[in-house]
């Protein structure tokens, strides 16, 4: 086992060799090599992947190195095809090499004159995304009330997360082992594009098939097709519930990356998930608590004002919105925000007079 252990460690190497211009002295032989040790790494994790104690063996493995990007041991299972796109993306390839490239993935050994394999079906539709990705694109206007149309390079950027978060989970990899890898991964994103991913990560998963606007509905038809996700795993509400938990983790378990998540993303969308994710939801109440709570009123102004202008918190302006926002989504979202927002009333003394509770203020500014 320990021999296989060492050459499983060489996998990053392989893939740091298969994107430099060291492959410009390859020929085919030795492209036949490369492609053969990748088929090899796929056939142990086929081997090894009902085995939880081995798949832990080789994961810390494949992780010693700490290759960039991180690798885990569903990495074994996509080997041929992490390969194969590196090298088709290196120009210094020579052509002979990249001939037979293109040969060896379209036909792969042993697969005669069936259909093509899922591999590669897999592989053209996520370099497909990544060129959507590239292109520019108009942000489409965002429609009132709760419900958000996404971008659509931020849905296609959501879909290949969500993506890679249920094989992770199929492989039956550990929960902090995902946490773990979803951290590396969004730190990769500058901050308000994770925050985005994120958002339309779990809003996705609570879009269920035929949800979709009739803007959306053509372009996804293929994607929602019998609840399938992206790259065809069935969605069930238990699934998705696991999918959610990773990034809900990623989401609450630092304050100061909340707060900023709640201030990058508009109130509508916010009320959105707060209506869906109830953990979500008692956390943005008790952010927005805190917001309020550093308040405090100027008679000469006649309003509310921020004790500190320069701290990235909601001004009277937009808490007075966030809360409007969240009163405006489902019954349950409404009842829990109006009572946290009574309750506060009370701890302030019930008063029913502008100016001494921003609790009071803000009921009246909604009309409760």
């Amino acid at each position: 086992m320990e021999a296989v252990l060492g050459q499983v460690e060489q996998l990053p190497a392989l893939l740091a060799v298969s994107r430099s211009a060291l492959v410009r002295d390859w020929d085919s032989l030795t492209l036949d090599r490369a492609l053969e040790w990748a088929r090899y790494f796929q056939h142990l994790h086929d081997r090894f992947r009902a085995r939880p104690q081995l798949r832990e063996a080789l994961g810390r493995r494949l992780r010693r190195s700490q290759p960039y990007p991180p690798l885990g041991f569903p990495a074994l299972g996509r080997c041929p095809q992490l390969l194969g796109l590196a090298l088709l993306e290196n120009r210094a390839l020579p052509p002979a090499a990249c001939r037979r490239l293109l040969r060896s993935l379209l036909r792969p050994p042993g697969t005669g004159s069936g259909p093509q394999p899922r591999g590669l079906e897999l592989l053209a539709r996520r370099k497909a995304a990544a060129c959507l990705l590239a292109l520019p694109r108009r942000p489409p206007p965002q429609p009132a009330g709760p419900e958000v149309r996404l971008q659509p390079e931020v849905r296609a950027e959501a879909e290949l997360l969500l993506s890679r978060l249920r094989e992770e989970r199929q492989e039956g990899g550990e929960t902090a082992g995902q946490r773990r890898w979803l951290g590396r991964v969004l730190e990769q994103l500058p901050q308000p594009r994770s925050f985005e991913v994120v958002a339309a990560a779990l809003a996705l998963l609570k879009r269920g098939p035929g949800t979709e606007r009739a803007g959306d509905a053509d372009r996804d038809r293929d994607t929602d097709r019998a609840g399938s996700s992206p790259d065809g795993y069935p969605a069930s509400a238990a699934g998705d519930g696991c999918t959610a938990g990773p990034l809900l983790s990623w989401l609450l378990g630092n304050q100061e990356r909340f707060s900023a998540f709640c201030l990058c993303l508009p109130c509508s969308h916010l009320a959105f998930l707060a209506g869906h994710y109830s953990q979500l939801s008692r956390s943005y109440l008790d952010l927005l608590t805190c917001w309020g709570s550093r308040l405090h009123y100027d008679p000469l102004q006649g309003r509310w004002v921020k004790s500190c202008p320069e701290e990235a918190e909601a001004s009277w302006e937009e808490l007075k919105e966030r809360f409007s926002c969240l009163c405006q989504g489902s019954p349950l979202l409404k009842e829990q925000t109006q009572a946290a927002l009574k309750l506060l009333r009370t701890r302030d003394g019930d008063f029913n007079v502008c100016g001494l509770s921003v609790w009071t203020d803000l009921l009246m500014e909604i009309g409760y």
